[in-house]
């Protein structure tokens, strides 16, 4: 594989500039309160070169957006920073100005300006991806909250993205490289893996991946979510699965025999996400999984902590 004259082996770092990502400022003096009172992490202890996974949800509790919140240091000018679906970012400001209401912040959309660089270490380890972090001064970085294989990410002027790949020691690569990485990890991603305004966190395995904290005081949504915890009713999950040949299309049903139990997702190279109905898979029992007609096997990843039914075994 090659990219930018440079020839890459599998270990070696990569970047890759993800145009589907948005920008959002906030800032002000009640801006740490006023977003740790709306979302579903915690954002009171928030440092600098840190970020919070998370989500605004309805009072229902399904997600609206789920995005990363990381904080800039005072030196250069404070302020939280929100990495969010580009396609989202109109209407979360536009749900962030509801909520306002009185509180001392002012919230810019900042997407046409910046972007976001995800960098990763090909060898599917995080190691280096966080000596490499502090090595940058071209945005603002922070290690990406989910998982230490998906590396890090930055905020960028998109323009300046390939001499920030040059001083990290990184490949640029396509975002299909960086989808296709995080699609292998199990890791779900929103508007392809499940539906905006219809999905509960658990669904999405926020819960699994650092994006609910069930220790915080309120937040919108918060008791749906932890209902759903308490009494262990996430019957729906996003979950990993493999095929062979012919790659699943999205939005396939997924089927047990002849009875459908979820809905393919994304999918590269032989692994894919789909949303699945885990008593429905339970119920199956040992009748044939497939994809729009393509034979598929269930996957549990090494972070995934709810219970699989039958023999699902873990990623190898």
């Amino acid at each position: 594989m090659r990219s930018q004259g440079r020839t890459l082996t599998h270990n070696a770092m990569k970047a890759a500039l993800l145009p589907d990502r948005g920008i959002i400022k906030v800032i002000g003096d009640d801006a740490r309160k006023f977003l740790h009172g709306l979302v579903t992490a915690d954002i009171l202890d928030l440092t600098p070169g840190t970020a919070r996974f998370c989500a605004l949800l309805t009072p229902q509790g399904k997600i609206i957006a789920d995005f990363f919140v990381t904080e800039a240091p005072q030196a250069e000018g404070g302020g939280f920073f929100l990495d969010i679906p580009r396609a989202l970012a109109a209407t979360l400001v536009e749900k962030l100005n509801l909520y306002k209401l009185r509180a001392k912040v002012l919230i810019e959309d900042l997407t046409e300006i910046l972007g976001v660089l995800a960098v990763w270490d090909g060898s599917g380890t995080s190691k280096q991806a966080k000596v490499n972090q502090s090595k940058t001064k071209q945005g603002l970085s922070y290690a990406d909250p989910r998982l230490p294989a998906l590396g890090f990410r930055v905020m960028i002027a998109p323009h300046r993205a390939a001499e920030a790949g040059s001083e990290l020691g990184a490949a640029l690569m396509g975002a299909e490289d960086y989808e296709a990485h995080r699609i292998a990890l199990g890791v779900p991603r929103g508007g392809l893996d499940f539906a905006y305004g219809d999905a509960f966190p658990h669904e999405a395995d926020m819960d699994q991946l650092g994006g609910i904290d069930f220790a915080k005081g309120c937040y919108v949504g918060q008791e749906v979510v932890s209902r759903i915890e308490h009494r262990g009713i996430a019957r729906t999950r996003a979950v990993a699965l493999r095929y062979d040949g012919a790659t699943p299309e999205s939005g396939a049903p997924i089927t047990a025999g002849e009875r459908q139990i979820g809905t393919m997702g994304s999918a590269a190279h032989g692994r894919g996400i789909a949303l699945i109905r885990l008593d429905r898979v339970a119920e199956a029992e040992s009748a044939a999984l497939a994809a729009g007609g393509i034979p598929i096997r269930l996957i549990k990843p090494d972070w995934a902590r709810f219970s699989f039914p039958g023999e699902i075994k873990a990623a190898e």
